[in-house]
């Protein structure tokens, strides 16, 4: 007997399906690492093996044991930074020639002597003894906020190259987005040393900020991370609708375009722009899930999760997991249910060893960093 036609597509849609969906990932082992802190924001290795993290609302840069959680606080002039809402002590990136230099950067909010205040990036340098860091100077400053702290960024990545990106937000003001002359809602690029211009930008030989500036036209960029093959990818907060990871590319406009009045009811790439806007290579769609910070996963024992861009989760309290193919097109996402039970993820760090370093966001001093390995 002849299969009908209706169900000749029923079964070529399942194999479809089952072709698509990924084989069974490594179960996962999670363990915490540290507790007590508070809207940790951002975790980093030290060559010594130690964890530095940044405590947004506390203003403290802390120092942790991974092997016996212990911690403590670093002398730190938390004073000078500004902190309200989604803004203070936020996205930390250690140098490459840390055992040489002793360099650290932050991107915080900062009281400047006048009283006034922006976001900014500055450079230090840490003692010996790991008990102290000392201010080199700004890097780059001038990054807008916002009265109320909202959409404040920002985070750091030192590139394969050795040079310092910077992912910012657009302090919920509609011109700044689309505006050259903006650091806010921008990919930055400079050079981690000096703070110059990266002569490699699309404007180098401009004038003013623009000279800094890599893409544009984002709204709230909250993960930066590079994959193997050195190419560049962000993570942004949506509207109530479409959060975005993005493949990054100098020059390019990335659409976000809220003026005036700050309307959320425009598209988080409005292709009607002059010019061209690219289209992220993953959104949330509706309801947003609210994706922070992110890192590709590398190392033995992953499985199918090899290779991925490990995302954390804050509204939608997850780790998720994309799966890119070489052109950087998404196959599929992956959300283990043995990272749903640890409230709002904030930040993925891949260790040296492997490992992933995740800081949770729950705040009222309840948060903590957990590692998570291949079972």
């Amino acid at each position: 007997m002849r299969a009908r036609p209706a169900v000749l597509l029923v079964l070529a849609l399942v194999a479809t399906v089952l072709a698509a969906a990924p084989a069974r990932a490594a179960a996962l082992r999670v363990e915490v690492v540290a507790t007590g802190l508070d809207h940790p924001w951002e975790v980093a290795v030290l060559p010594t093996g130690d964890l530095l993290v940044t405590q947004r609302d506390r203003s403290r840069l802390t120092l942790v044991d991974p092997a016996s959680g212990a911690k403590r606080d670093l002398a730190f002039p938390s004073a000078q930074v500004w902190t309200r809402g989604e803004t203070g002590l936020l996205g930390l990136a250690v140098d490459p020639a840390f055992t040489a230099n002793r360099r650290i950067y932050t991107c915080s909010g900062w009281r400047a002597d006048d009283g006034s205040h922006d976001i900014r990036v500055n450079a230090w340098t840490l003692d010996a003894g790991l008990t102290a860091a000392t201010l080199v100077g700004p890097l780059v400053t001038g990054l807008p906020p916002s009265r109320t702290g909202q959409h404040g960024g920002c985070r750091l990545l030192v590139a394969g190259d050795g040079s310092l990106l910077v992912g910012t937000g657009d302090a919920k003001r509609s011109r700044v987005p689309q505006d050259r002359r903006s650091l806010g809602g921008k990919v930055l690029r400079l050079d981690r040393l000096t703070g110059a211009p990266d002569p490699r930008n699309p404007w180098a030989d401009r004038s003013g900020k623009r000279r800094y500036v890599l893409t544009w036209g984002h709204r709230n960029v909250q993960g930066l991370a590079q994959r193997a093959d050195g190419s560049l990818w962000s993570v942004e907060h949506g509207t109530d609708r479409d959060d975005e990871v993005n493949l990054l590319r100098p020059g390019r406009n990335y659409g976000w375009n809220p003026g005036p009045g700050y309307d959320e009811s425009r598209p988080m790439t409005d292709h009607r722009l002059p010019g061209r806007q690219y289209a992220a290579r993953w959104r949330s769609g509706y309801p947003t899930i609210a994706p922070s910070g992110a890192d590709f996963v590398a190392g033995p024992g992953w499985g199918r999760l090899e290779g991925c861009l490990a995302v954390a989760v804050l509204k939608g309290q997850r780790l998720m997991f994309v799966k890119l193919d070489d052109r950087g097109r998404v196959r599929w996402t992956r959300a283990p249910r043995s990272l749903r039970g640890h409230g709002r993820l904030r930040d993925v760090t891949a260790a040296p060893d492997g490992s992933l370093l995740l800081t949770t966001d729950n705040g009222g001093g309840r948060d903590v960093v957990l590692r998570v390995r291949p079972a």
